[in-house]
């Protein structure tokens, strides 16, 4: 029998399970609970969330998606599919769509275009037609079976396909880029199934699932088989894996709280009214971090292009500086994660260099300069072998007077006695100071101390305090800032506001060109970007 149960707050009984093969993705982007109780038809928040919809359009393949479905169903030109889409003349999708999301959406197309004009690659010139709906696994039972249900279904999501006679179906998954995350053996086995004994239509003799990259036309060769390949697929690699998903019953804050039905009575979401400031429950439910609130200071449409992980311009975004500060990070996130704790050591040589970080001669130097001072203020070399330490742990908080998901990864959290510190550490490779506006130039700063302030992260008082390391070649600065003060918590709460209210009450996100331009690592999705050079 299965042990899960429905949670409380939640009613209603489950009569079906319904998963889409989304949910075997790898990583921690999903919530184990929230994915089970999604899963289960006939189950219901007990209170529910009023539902607030958005201007813009905020699934990123979904233009894609509708340009397709007119393109391939309705005959239309990629020209007139594009000028419908997101005017309310695309068919079914009713969201305005960004014009930096309509640019990308316009180089998806033309890409997928030019890749399969000649037909699937590796299907000996097969000719394939589109295929309107797509396929559902779907399985009877005559008696609630263990779960208490009796329907089962199944998708798998992505352009389909398949040969005139039906002996041949391909299904095409879609990502954003060539080099995105790896599809999990699971995630594949299990959309094997769906595509070898989906409905509607006969069963294939022949099964493919291909993967194509929007950015770059991409093709990688997910799986190609018999029908009875893809099954045998299915009970060896996906079987068990989709059976523990849909019980999942670990609970994982994080992104998708902010779209969880579940989550106004969600045990393990911490309620933090009135952190950010902003006492306006009117507005679409939103996640927000600093990083969004200072990449929407910079430019609104910036902001939510980063939202919808475009591919970005990787000579801005992993420039010399940037990736070895990344790799300086890294190398302190696998020290301080150590158990037990070991302080970190002034002479690191060579083996801080992390695999996947391309650093020049003379940036592994800095870096070591930088970690050489690092131990000078480690904060583990003053803790017991047993102390709490969190190292870049995701704090995720609903501030419900704003209804805002708040996302917070400290570099390092550690217990000094029952208090909470929160350390921030930046690195430089020179010797220049930054204003002593700690918290303005820094506004992960004014966040944390808001949390600690308020209590957000529990703990004693006593010794909780926000520590900014800042490694140079020549040293380290390392700043203590009191929660407590009454001039440093009034400060930190101007800071937030300022980086939330304008974001907070925004619908179009619409750009904001300028020098900025030069420097935005997706500027090449926004048709309203400057192009006037900017000197340094």
């Amino acid at each position: 029998m299965s042990s899960w149960r429905v949670p409380e707050g939640v009613v209603g009984k489950p009569t079906g399970i319904k998963v889409s093969v989304a949910v075997l993705g790898p990583g921690d982007y999903h919530c184990p609970m929230a994915d089970a109780l999604k899963a289960r038809q006939g189950l219901q928040p007990m209170i529910r969330r009023p539902w607030k919809p958005e201007i813009l359009e905020q699934f990123t393949l979904g233009p894609f998606m509708s340009v397709m479905d007119l393109i391939e169903h309705k005959g239309k030109s990629l020209h007139e599919a594009l000028s419908t889409v997101g005017t309310g003349g695309g068919g079914t999708r009713e969201c305005q769509v960004h014009e930096g999301l309509r640019c990308w959406t316009a180089h998806s197309v033309a890409e997928y275009l030019r890749v399969f004009s000649q037909g699937s690659p590796g299907m000996n010139g097969e000719r394939l037609l589109p295929v309107k709906q797509q396929w559902s696994y779907r399985q009877e039972l005559t008696i609630p079976d263990h779960r208490g249900v009796h329907r089962y279904e199944i998708r798998a999501w992505g352009r389909c396909y398949q040969s005139a006679d039906g002996r041949t179906r391909e299904l095409r998954m879609l990502t954003n880029r060539s080099d995105a995350r790896e599809r999990t053996d699971a995630e594949i086995a299990v959309a094997a199934l769906v595509v070898a004994e989906g409905e509607p239509g006969p069963r294939p003799e022949h099964v493919r699932i291909v993967q194509f990259a929007c950015a770059d036309g991409g093709v990688r060769p997910l799986f190609e088989g018999t029908r009875s390949a893809a099954i045998q697929r299915y009970i060896e690699q996906g079987k068990e894996a989709l059976s523990v998903a849909v019980d999942g019953r670990e609970y994982r804050p994080g992104a998708t709280c902010a779209s969880c039905a579940y989550s106004i009575t969600c045990p393990a979401l911490p309620r933090a009214p009135g952190l950010l400031g902003i006492s306006d429950q009117t507005r679409p439910r939103r996640t927000w971090s600093v990083t969004n609130g200072r990449s929407y200071g910079k430019c609104p449409a910036r902001e939510h292009l980063r939202r919808h992980h475009l591919p970005t311009d990787r000579t801005i975004e992993h420039g010399r500086a940037p990736e070895r500060g990344r790799a300086v990070h890294a190398h302190l996130r696998r020290r301080h994660a150590s158990s037990p704790l070991v302080q970190c050591v002034p002479d690191v040589g060579h083996i801080w260099i992390t695999d996947g970080h391309d650093l020049a001669e003379e940036d592994i130097h800095i870096g070591r300069q930088l970690l050489h001072h690092h131990a000078e203020v480690c904060p583990l070399q003053h803790l017991p072998p047993d102390a709490e330490v969190r190292v870049e742990p995701l704090l995720t908080f609903d501030d419900t007077d704003a209804d805002v998901v708040v996302l917070a990864e400290p570099d390092l959290l550690y217990r000094d006695g029952d208090s909470w510190v929160w350390r921030e550490v930046k690195t430089s490779g020179s010797d220049f100071r930054w204003s002593s506006d700690l918290l303005t130039e820094f506004p992960q700063l004014a966040l944390a101390v808001m949390m600690l302030s308020r209590g957000d992260l529990g703990g004693s008082r006593t010794r909780s305090r926000v520590e900014l390391e800042v490694l140079r070649p020549t040293g380290v600065d390392l700043e203590i800032i009191d929660p407590f003060a009454t001039a440093s918590r009034a400060h930190a709460a101007e800071v937030l506001r300022d980086l939330v209210r304008d974001w907070h009450a925004d619908d179009h996100f619409r750009p904001r060109p300028g020098a900025e331009c030069a420097r935005c690592e997706v500027a090449r999705w926004c048709p309203t970007k400057s192009t006037t050079e900017v000197t340094e």
